[in-house]
């Protein structure tokens, strides 16, 4: 798929496209084999656990609230205005330990299969069918510390 010109509108995603992963909103922005990007809503107390982009580089831009990153097992906080850089092969994961919810633009390059593992995961409830789904799209979560 290469891009078109054309505007994704606030609140929606490419192609009217939304995602419920694990109670996080996700609407994809763009999706280019160079690019995947998307906008994510996470409401207080959601996060996404440690895990590994081996094909891929992934950026965070947060837009609002404040995100503990794991990234390669250090915490760190980001606040709005803040870029988050994650290279391949990096561990991380965030969450939102705040009251408030957090939004961040992201993206990712190359898309590989980020697109595909996302609309697998949509209203997914169970973390174990996540992770295993999200293997089979070349993202490798990492087991719980202990």
């Amino acid at each position: 798929m290469t891009e078109h010109p054309g505007i994704t509108l606030h609140g929606t995603g490419l192609d009217g496209v939304t995602w419920n992963i694990l109670g996080q909103t996700y609407h994809p922005k763009a999706s280019t084999p160079d690019c995947f990007a998307f906008e994510a809503y996470a409401p207080p107390g959601t996060f996404v656990p440690p895990h590994i982009h081996p094909t891929q580089d992934e950026y965070i831009l947060m837009l609002e609230g404040v995100w503990k990153v794991i990234l390669d097992g250090q915490t760190h906080f980001a606040k709005a205005g803040d870029l988050v850089r994650l290279p391949r092969g990096i561990m991380h994961g965030y969450f939102n330990e705040s009251d408030a919810p957090g939004r961040a633009f992201f993206w990712v390059s190359p898309a590989r299969r980020l697109n595909d593992l996302f609309a697998a995961l949509h209203n997914v409830p169970d973390p174990a069918e996540v992770v295993r789904l999200a293997a089979l799209h070349e993202v490798e979560f990492l087991p719980p510390p202990g």
